[in-house]
């Protein structure tokens, strides 16, 4: 959701930089080329007082030697192009005739564009326009124009034509100071963003770890309801209320299980005597005193399973460093005898040593129903093979038997209580054992997974972490194929 929500605010932030820089600017470009305008004015209107007085006419205007106030005034526009760089000059109404002065000498007015306008101007008795503005990547003039006002007529008009580069170099470096400044305040409002997508997002992250620890059966997680904004806090409240309900409905199912299953034993027990006492009153071999044996003793053994599994969802794991591949190996030399039994085909094979975080008793336990019901399904004379492996931060144990297997549907619904397939229901078993499996390997963070063996039969996966919390992961000693074991036929 942050790598969501943070691109958003910062294209908004942006965006609103961008909107406060781009007129800002303008108004620097503005600002800086008015400031030249303006001293512009104030130089083409002190040229204009002194070509006010200048009494030579258009004719007379090179030759006017003895007018010392021409002189003058030539000599004042020199030095202000010697200084500054800046073309001006006085011309006539007449474009044709002679200027009154200029500087350079050699400079004339054009007869279009920019100077031709303001020129224009001038001639109308006014000061000419501002000029269009003039950018840092443009390489134009700026041109001012004074009329020359002599006994209420425009006798003349005072022109200048300014270079830009000194205007378009303070533009540009004050176009980099708000840059320097946007860009700042984009650093600040993108860490402002952090700040604030990880103060609203916080919650939801811890939310998020809460449902995913309540749904792996760690019923005790809750939310600390004291930071983020008011609504997610009050999610927080909500969640707690309704994590506490359930872990109180829970708690109450499997007391009522536990409770029930207790509480039948005895009577059933009673009853079983009773039938065996009654058996001795009928003759030897009575097949409705067997079956009501059978039975009774099938209920006693689903009583225990529900027993078990109340108290395997009740129990806290006792998770500790162990050797995932001896504790399969111990089991399997547990059940050898039964296999033998059975005439079926029992070996572990895989690494004599792989370390996992485990309850040894529960896994222990969790393996004892898996190999029961591989042994259980299998026919005579076909294999059942029990290995480990690792698999990045997990440690697998994998027992595939060479039964029917199971479809796709039954797949969806094995490890279900009390479900059993339609085709092994003549097969002794309550349908809690692979339940009972589940709850087992999930108090210490383990899950059991079912998928067809190939070519036949089903292969069930159990798999627990292989580092704890204080572990680096891919920790644990080095690992020595083991040569394989069998009994029984292969």
């Amino acid at each position: 959701m942050r790598t969501r929500l943070l691109p958003l605010l910062i294209v908004l932030m942006a965006g609103v930089l961008l909107a406060l820089g781009f007129p800002l600017a303008g108004s620097v470009a503005a600002r800086e080329q008015q400031r030249v305008v303006v001293d512009r004015i104030d130089d083409t209107a002190r040229f204009a007082a002194l070509a006010q007085f200048v009494t030579a006419g258009p004719t007379g205007a090179v030759g006017a030697e003895g007018d010392e106030r021409l002189d003058t005034l030539r000599a004042e526009l020199k030095r202000y192009h010697d200084l500054y760089g800046i073309r001006a000059g006085v011309f006539y109404r007449d474009q044709d005739a002679p200027p009154m002065a200029e500087a350079p000498g050699s400079w004339r007015l054009p007869d279009t564009g920019e100077s031709a306008r303001a020129f224009d101007e001038a001639l109308a008795g006014r000061r000419s326009h501002d000029p269009p503005q003039v950018w840092p990547w443009q390489r134009g003039r700026l041109t001012v124009a004074s009329p020359v006002v002599r006994d209420g007529d425009v006798v003349a008009v005072v022109v200048t034509d300014s270079p830009t580069g000194q205007m378009r170099s303070r533009t540009l470096h004050g176009w980099l100071v708000i840059g320097a400044g946007e860009g700042a305040a984009m650093l600040l409002a993108v860490g402002a963003a952090f700040r604030l997508t990880g103060w609203v997002l916080r919650p939801v992250r811890v939310l998020d770890t809460a449902t995913h620890d309540i749904a792996t059966g760690r019923m005790q997680s809750r939310v600390a309801a004291a930071s983020g904004p008011p609504e997610l806090r009050r999610l927080a409240r909500s969640f707690n209320e309704m994590a506490d309900n359930v872990e109180q409905v829970l708690e109450q199912q499997r007391a009522f299980v536990a409770d029930a299953s207790h509480q039948l034993r005895n009577p059933l027990s009673a009853l079983l005597l009773r039938i065996e006492l009654l058996a001795l009153e009928l003759p030897d071999g009575h097949e409705e005193i067997a079956s009501v044996r059978a039975e009774g003793k099938r209920l006693a053994s689903v009583l225990d399973d529900l027993l078990d599994l109340a108290l395997a969802e009740h129990s806290a794991a006792d998770l500790r460093l162990t050797d995932i591949a001896e504790l399969a190996t111990d089991r399997v030399d547990a059940w050898l005898l039964v296999a033998e039994r059975e005439e079926v085909g029992l070996a572990y094979t895989g690494p004599v040593a792989i370390t996992g975080w485990a309850d040894p008793v529960a896994l222990s336990s969790a393996l004892d129903a898996v190999v029961d019901n591989a042994l259980k399904f299998t026919p005579e004379g076909a294999h059942v093979e029990v290995s480990a492996r690792t698999d990045g931060d997990t440690v697998s144990i994998v027992v595939a038997d060479g039964g029917p297997g199971l479809t796709e549907d039954e797949l969806a619904r094995v490890g279900d209580r009390f479900w059993r397939s339609s085709r092994h229901q003549n097969i002794s078993g309550s349908g809690l054992g692979l339940s009972i499996t589940r709850a087992l390997l999930a108090a210490g963070g383990g899950t059991i997974h079912y998928a067809p063996n190939e070519p036949r039969g089903l292969r069930v996966t159990i798999t627990v972490p292989r580092t704890g919390p204080s572990e680096p992961e891919g920790a644990g000693p080095g690992e020595n194929v083991k040569t394989v074991r069998t009994r029984g036929r292969p």
